[in-house]
């Protein structure tokens, strides 16, 4: 496996899906070998590739009561690069996954010693299999996300050029810290300046206040053309005319080395 990469905030409506979606299509297209997995209840991730599900069994999977062949699929589409990504899916029931982990918790100290590294384990089962797993999470520092970053090489923080969002990366950052330190010392991390309006002067003085405190990729601007290719699900790069949006993103993956 070449590399495990979380897309995480938590804090909801900074683009987060959206760019995990982006990025796990262009994999997809660049002839890698890609693992989706939505870990997000609200299963977007999930609906954008194609995919509704009645019930995920990812908790079961991850304290193995299942395989990791019972719960992946294909994602199916009328491009050839989607032969090339198989998914996770997410449902409803994955809300219920704290509360599994507390019934289980004697299989899983047996298993793992701590619930943080239950994904990383249970990965191992595909190490060879794909070339890029991307793992989109929820909008908040729960079990999903703490495992993710246990499991994950790197992190893609999408975050508004907005007070309250910057505030918010305080405490993620607190988190990746400790991930850090008690875990997984070879964490890298990016924040991504997202949904951005240029033409806002308080968004530019927030992207100077985020450059100085923390290392930025360029910018991805808030564009119509990013909320369609979602609604539409056609990634950004095949869109029709010329895109703006995929600019931005292209400009993204040429920074992080990624395709």
């Amino acid at each position: 496996m070449q590399e495990i990469i979380t897309v995480a905030n938590n804090k909801g409506g900074v683009g987060k899906t959206m760019q995990a979606y982006q990025l796990v299509c262009h994999l997809g297209h660049k002839n890698h070998r890609v693992l989706a997995i939505d870990f997000d209840s609200q299963a977007n991730l999930s609906s954008t590739l194609g995919v509704n599900i009645e019930r995920t069994l990812i908790p079961e999977w991850l304290i193995g009561d299942v395989s990791i062949k019972e719960v992946i699929i294909s994602v199916e589409g009328n491009e050839d690069f989607y032969k090339n990504i198989s998914l996770i899916p997410a449902s409803r029931h994955l809300a219920n996954l704290s509360k599994l982990l507390i019934l289980s918790e004697s299989e899983v100290r047996k298993s793992a010693g701590r619930k943080e590294r239950l994904l990383k384990i249970r990965l191992q089962e595909v190490v060879n299999d794909y070339d890029y797993v991307i793992i989109d999470t929820p909008p908040m520092l729960g079990d999903e996300l703490v495992m993710s970053l246990v499991s994950s090489d790197r992190v893609l923080v999408p975050t508004q050029a907005q007070d309250y969002s910057i505030d918010g990366l305080e405490e993620l950052m607190d988190t990746f810290e400790i991930i850090k330190e008690s875990e997984n010392p070879k964490l890298e991390f990016a924040i991504i300046p997202s949904m951005v309006n240029p033409r806002r002067k308080i968004e530019r003085q927030r992207l100077e206040e985020l450059s100085t405190n923390f290392n930025i990729t360029p910018v991805i601007r808030n564009l119509v053309q990013m909320q369609e290719s979602v609604s539409t699900q056609i990634p950004i790069f095949m869109m029709k005319r010329k895109s703006r949006g995929a600019d931005d993103f292209h400009a993204l993956w040429e920074s992080l080395n990624l395709g």
